[in-house]
């Protein structure tokens, strides 16, 4: 018995098998188009310090409500103090 005869034969798992089918194809355009974001880094031989080369001018959020960025000293101390 194959899987559409048995999909006519009993019709009540139609919607079962249609949203498994949509949720999986979802997570796996989900899965792909975050390994192509601009924002993943995968590569930690080149760039081991991601953090240190983030823009502060641009938003990391989805909603960014009254953003203001200010160094903090102790933590510029540190930076000067590992380089």
């Amino acid at each position: 018995m194959s899987f559409f005869q048995l999909l006519m034969k009993r019709k009540e798992l139609i919607p079962l098998v249609l949203f498994t089918s949509v949720a999986a194809g979802g997570a796996s355009s989900f899965a792909v188009y975050s390994f192509w974001k601009t924002d993943v880094i995968l590569d930690r031989k080149r760039n081991p310090e991601p953090w240190e080369t983030v823009d502060p001018t641009t938003p990391q959020k989805l909603i960014t409500i009254n953003q203001q960025w200010k160094p903090i000293e102790e933590l510029q101390k540190v930076q000067r103090a590992t380089k």
